[in-house]
């Protein structure tokens, strides 16, 4: 077991806008990997982050307040040197599960 967390209701204690964040870097180095992992860290917003194959390099999932609360985690973001941020916008949540598929 990791750990016990309580399932809260993101809306309900404001964080009702969940976004997923595309990240393309064009710097491939330890250094810049690091530091943009402390940057990360240091967010409480991002709830996951994901190093990714493919066009884009790294995937964040975020909740924040508002469009206002999006653009202070937009520029917390780049205090790091990244090469394109694109942002995608959860709409309608379809399925959420937290618990994993085992037989």
């Amino acid at each position: 077991m990791e750990r016990r967390v309580a399932l809260v209701n993101a809306e309900k204690v404001g964080l009702g806008l969940t976004v997923y964040v595309l990240i393309k870097t064009n710097q491939h180095t330890e250094i810049w990997s690091k530091a943009f992992q402390r940057v990360i860290q240091d967010i409480p917003e991002v709830l996951e982050s994901y190093r990714m194959s493919g066009e884009v390099d790294y995937l964040l999932k975020a909740v924040v307040s508002d469009m206002a609360g999006y653009d202070r985690l937009y520029k917390k973001l780049i205090a790091v040197d990244l090469f394109d941020v694109s942002s995608s916008f959860v709409m309608e949540t379809l399925k959420h599960s937290t618990a994993l598929p085992l037989r």
